[in-house]
């Protein structure tokens, strides 16, 4: 199944859940690259020009709210979903609540969906 070549940043700093996200969203056709903290990510985002930004909230050296507005700084387009098992509203870091996706509330295959629809692929 190909994505229309679709490439995707995963930022995740659980190597299991970020082994496990790379094997789903490659046999779902998107071609991934990933990060396993904020810092990474920015890095991958300039390098790579993801169509979609997969992101968790809390990591190590950077979080992902703090990631997301460095990467918005220069890029306004590339879409950033958040994923995380924190719950309650999440702030961005100007203070406005983001929508993100619950960990556990989700089957792979559900946050497979996710994107292709924020990338109107679905």
């Amino acid at each position: 199944m190909e994505n229309n070549n679709k490439k995707i940043l995963i930022v995740e700093d659980d190597e299991d859940f970020l082994f496990i996200l790379e094997k789903v969203f490659k046999a779902a056709g998107f071609m991934v690259v990933t990060a396993k903290d904020g810092e990474a990510g920015i890095n991958a985002a300039v390098k790579e020009k993801p169509n979609l930004i997969l992101s968790d909230v809390l990591m190590p050296r950077m979080d992902g709210p703090t990631m997301a507005a460095k990467i918005k700084e220069t890029n306004k387009t590339t879409p950033i979903v958040f994923l995380t098992n924190v719950s309650g509203e999440i702030k961005n870091t100007d203070g406005a609540p983001f929508k993100y996706l619950m960990k556990s509330e989700l089957h792979l295959n559900e946050i497979v969906e996710a994107v292709k629809i924020k990338l109107n692929i679905a």
